[in-house]
C-alpha cells in the first residue's frame, strides 16, 4: 500500500509538471517552412533567423519535448555535462549538407536545457557550441 502511494504521488507531481511547461508564441514563424529544411540544406530557415534572433526569449523555460515536437527533430544532439544536453539547428547550408557528420561552420541556434529538460539558454553562433 505504501508503494502505490508514492507511485500515485510521483505520477501525479509528473502530471503536474509536464502540464505547465510554457510554449512559445510562434506568431510571424513559418514552422512548416523551417521543419521542411532539415539540416537547412534548401536555403529557407537563413530567412527566418531575424525572427528567432528577435524571438529567443520566447524559447527559454520551454521542455526539450515541445522544442522537439514545434521544430522536428534537432539537426544535432549534444549530451553536456551534468546531464544538460544541446538541441543544434542548422540555420544555413554547411559542408554537413554532404554529411551530417562533417565538420560544419555554418549558422547555428542552440537551445541548452537543463537536467529536467527545460530551456535555459538559447544561442546563436557559427557551428556548434563550445
Amino acid at each position: 500500500m505504501r508503494y502505490m502511494k508514492t507511485f500515485l504521488l510521483l505520477f501525479l507531481s509528473s502530471l503536474l509538471f509536464f502540464s505547465c511547461t510554457k510554449k512559445p508564441t510562434l506568431e510571424g514563424f513559418d514552422l512548416a517552412l523551417f521543419k521542411s529544411d532539415r539540416g537547412a540544406c534548401k536555403g529557407e530557415r537563413l530567412k527566418q533567423m531575424d525572427w528567432l534572433k528577435a524571438n529567443k526569449m520566447t524559447w527559454k523555460g520551454v521542455s526539450s519535448n515541445d522544442v522537439e515536437d514545434i521544430l522536428g527533430k534537432p539537426d544535432i544532439q549534444q549530451l553536456a555535462d551534468r546531464n544538460q544536453e544541446y538541441y543544434i539547428y542548422f540555420l544555413e547550408r554547411g559542408d554537413h549538407c554532404a554529411k551530417i557528420t562533417n565538420p560544419s561552420q555554418a549558422k547555428t541556434m542552440a537551445f541548452r536545457f537543463s537536467a529536467i529538460g527545460l530551456a535555459t539558454e538559447i544561442t546563436f553562433q557559427n557551428g556548434l557550441p563550445d
